[in-house]
């Protein structure tokens, strides 16, 4: 008999030689039917493995990362027996499971034609239906040498030859076909129910340009049906809310030739770019938070004291003055060590909280280039906290509500993951340890849920970092706090403790849009352009029906204007409805229409871009209705919420 031990604990005892999937079974009928992959002893392994010994087990699903990726991976080796069946002499490259798919590079005859995606879809559904069992096979190296250098398949003879003479090489084989793989995969191909090849692409051998250019299938699967129909009306919704074709219809940003992955604000991006830091301003100072501003060049010499020569470097930008070597800066926060440094601190003093929105400048590959997504000048709403080590745990939980509040005004739930040492940091392993420690210790404190992150903190500390998740469950890592002992040692930073002497600051990085510019993007997609009425570039649009009504109209937006609104009247002589339509494509949350009844009465009839027509309504009211919207950022439109007769009754 062999004990195993469950995820929640729980030891139960089975034959010797028992396999994972009769386990599953045993445990429950669901997870019998659900489990795709499972580890034993922290090791990832294919469902037909036997217990040899005691061991502590644990299934996935396809609700578990570690399920969906075994899920695709074997997806992937069904689109490879595929290929190989229509198009014969084509050699295998690798294909490894991604984010919410799955791709296979192939040397074939010729390049793959959109109308071969179909034909190669259609074969993998008749495999998925054949339910070949995954079987996995060990070889020694020469073994397997021989096996795919008789099969032509050259590119899997290189990876075989990369490794040791020692290796056991593991292939799996699903009916005539067998690939080299490390596993695990799931049980059979019949698991893989829903399936769909996305794109062909070229892609170089090993990503090496020097290399042949292969071609590159995607795709991705799912256990059911509606899940990838579900998830191919994401992708589709994605494209209709792509940041960059709204920012062209909207008139918000461009990009120019000119400045590759240099964004150009538009006049209406500005306002929602000077609403976004005008909400931070306000909301930073009523949190004690000092506003500085540093400059975007330093000295060389600056940047080596900090680390970032020589762990930043390659994504920085140089130039000299007056023979000497300069950067631009790529982060905020020696220049914001430098104003702490400016004069002597008491511990009274302390924390002392300073706040920048700083422009800083990054080196990114001209391929990696993204709409506001992933620029090479962006605007950081940095902030940096020194304070006492007793104030640790306050000062994070401080952030972490603040960082709450923010996420929550624009609607965005987030989850949290805590950074932890990565391979080229700077200081010694008890500081790694002292700061983990304390910024795990304010996640408990606030009771929060978070996955750890391995190995990618900064280099000069560990780090919480949140991933807010927009409408179409896209996640974004926006906001982190970076608990940093190092820099104050670095550059020297003192304050003088209640014994007068010299003793040494803790320091917090945090941001929590991240970037100015990307957040930006993210609104735009998260909203499809339909930005809340505070955020909105214009608010109000004025729609006189007819040129008899222009008067009254431009008595009602000289009102809006003098109250603070952004308002536009459209004075032309097309049809209402026909303005109706295009204010609508433009996004501007309220139209209000005036005609004989309105100008008589001194009232409004009021459209909302969603909600349609909301009646008729005395302007004192939408004024006041409108201002409390705008007040408290609210998502929904405040006039939607009021019974239609009231507002109807209100009306001149």
């Amino acid at each position: 008999m062999v004990k195993v031990t469950l995820k929640d604990g729980t030891v139960r005892e089975y034959p010797l030689r028992i396999t994972l999937a009769q386990v599953a079974g045993e445990i429950s009928p669901r997870l019998g039917k659900e489990a795709l992959v499972a580890s034993v002893n922290g090791r990832l392994v294919d469902l037909a493995y036997e217990l040899t010994g005691d061991a502590a087990v644990q299934f996935f699903t396809f609700e578990d990362e570690e399920g969906r990726q075994a899920f695709r991976h074997s997806t992937a080796h069904v689109l490879a027996q595929a290929v190989q069946r229509l198009f014969p002499g084509t050699r295998l490259a690798i294909g490894p499971a991604i984010t919410d798919g799955f791709y296979y590079d192939f040397d074939p005859p010729r390049p793959f034609s959109a109308e071969d995606l179909e034909k190669i879809e259609k074969e993998m559904q008749a495999i998925v239906r054949a339910d070949f069992p995954f079987q996995r096979v060990e070889l020694s190296r020469e073994e397997a040498l021989k096996k795919f250098a008789q099969a032509g398949e050259t590119y899997k003879v290189e990876l075989i030859k990369e490794l040791g003479d020692e290796a056991v090489i593991s292939c799996y084989t699903q009916g005539e076909f067998t690939d080299l793989c490390a596993g695990p995969h799931v049980p059979s191909t019949g698991r893989l129910k829903a399936i769909k090849l996305t794109s062909v692409a070229g892609a170089y051998w090993r990503g090496d340009e020097r290399n042949k250019m292969l071609q590159r299938i995607y795709g991705t699967s799912f256990p059911k049906k509606s899940q990838l129909e579900e998830y191919l009306y994401r992708i589709e919704e994605a494209k209709r809310r792509d940041h960059r074709r709204l920012g062209a219809e909207l008139d918000l940003f461009s990009i120019q030739e000119e400045g590759p992955g240099f964004p150009f604000f538009h006049p209406k991006g500005m306002i929602i770019r000077n609403e976004l830091e005008q909400f931070w301003r306000q909301e930073h100072y009523r949190h004690g938070y000092q506003e500085i501003r540093t400059p975007i060049i330093l000295s060389r010499s600056l940047w080596e004291r900090s680390g970032h020569w020589d762990h930043y470097r390659e994504n920085m930008y140089f130039t000299k003055i007056d023979d000497q070597d300069y950067a631009i800066k790529p982060m905020n926060c020696p220049g914001c060590i430098l104003v702490y440094r400016s004069r002597l601190h008491s511990y009274r003093e302390l924390p002392i909280r300073m706040a920048e929105l700083g422009l800083v400048h990054r080196h990114e590959l001209s391929g990696v280039l993204h709409g506001l997504l992933r620029v090479r000048c962006f605007t950081q709403d940095d902030a940096h906290i020194f304070m006492l080590p007793t104030q640790v745990k306050d000062e994070i939980i401080g952030v972490i509500n603040l960082v709450d509040y923010f996420y929550k005004i624009f609607g965005f739930p987030y989850k949290v993951e805590l950074s932890t040492k990565p391979e080229n940091a700077m200081g010694s392993e008890e500081i790694w340890e002292l700061a983990t420690n304390a910024l795990k210790d304010a996640l408990h404190e606030k009771g929060m849920e978070y996955k750890i992150n391995e190995g990618d903190g900064a280099f000069y500390g560990p780090k919480i970092d949140f991933h807010l998740e927009d409408c179409l469950g896209r996640t974004w890592q926006c906001g982190t706090i970076q608990l940093d002992f190092l820099m104050p040692e670095k550059f020297n930073l003192v304050y003088i403790g209640e014994d007068g002497q010299k003793h040494r600051p803790v320091m917090i990085h945090r941001v929590i849009f991240g970037s100015i510019e990307r957040f930006i993007g993210i609104l735009t997609e998260h909203f499809a352009g339909a930005f809340p009425l505070w955020l909105a570039p214009v608010q109000v649009k004025v729609l006189p029906i007819t040129h008899r009504h222009l008067a009254y109209a431009q008595e009602v937006y000289g009102r809006l204007l003098k109250e603070g609104f952004r308002v536009e009247l459209d004075e032309r002589s097309e049809k209402v409805n026909y303005k109706i339509r295009e204010a609508q494509l433009q996004k501007i949350p309220y139209m209000l229409v005036v005609g004989d009844r309105e100008a008589a009465g001194g009232s409004v009839s009021v459209r909302h871009r969603q909600g349609g027509d909301l009646g008729s309504v005395a302007l004192d009211r939408f004024i006041e209705l409108a201002k409390r919207e705008i007040n408290n950022k609210a998502l929904a439109p405040e006039l939607a919420k009021e019974p239609k007769s009231g507002i109807e009754a209100s009306a001149g």
